[in-house]
């Protein structure tokens, strides 16, 4: 069973009608099944799945996704594929038992808490006067950032500058990896 790490998930991730969403082949291929597996644990189970805990794409979606990501996978499937709120997302997870699926979901959860807790730390700098708070808070989504990035490297005199600018804020984290 392969470890399944944040970059995974991350990555994964698209906005679909406002909302952050994993596609149902991306999530089969997360818990290491075929899609038509999640499909049906959807078909099988639509108490669990009730409006805003899933949204079934529409041909348009659809052709814009193919469009906007060119791959194989998305141009395999003859029913319209299905994007996964969170909720939703935790709603699979009390139906798939391997061990895979409940590592899968412990990723997943984590995936989503951290895009939060960065989200709101970035949308409290621009409110925050304090000046102990703002960098408190800067500290605070470095730390986030760094564990995002991270990839099992040790830290040591090399550097590497992450920007991201946040229109009227401008984020600088140093991160010193060894390899």
């Amino acid at each position: 069973m392969d470890i399944i790490r944040f970059e995974n998930v991350e990555s994964r991730i698209l906005e679909i009608r406002g909302f952050k969403v994993i596609l149902d082949s991306d999530l089969a291929e997360l818990y290491g099944v075929e899609t038509r597996d999640i499909n049906k644990a959807v078909k099988n189970n639509p108490d669990k799945f009730p409006v805003g805990y899933l949204i079934e794409l529409t041909k348009q979606e659809f052709d814009d996704l193919r469009w906007k990501f060119s791959t194989a996978k998305l141009s395999k499937t003859r029913v319209m594929p299905k994007a996964f709120i969170e909720k939703g997302l935790y709603m699979l997870a009390t139906i798939l038992k391997s061990p895979q699926a409940v590592q899968t979901t412990f990723t997943i959860i984590e995936t989503f808490a951290k895009i939060r807790e960065l989200s709101r730390s970035v949308k409290a700098l621009a409110e925050v006067k304090d000046k102990d708070e703002q960098k408190s808070l800067m500290q605070r989504s470095g730390e986030i950032i760094a564990e995002v990035l991270d990839d099992d490297l040790q830290t040591t005199d090399t550097e590497t500058t992450i920007e991201i600018n946040f229109a009227v804020l401008k984020f600088k984290h140093l991160i010193k990896k060894r390899k």
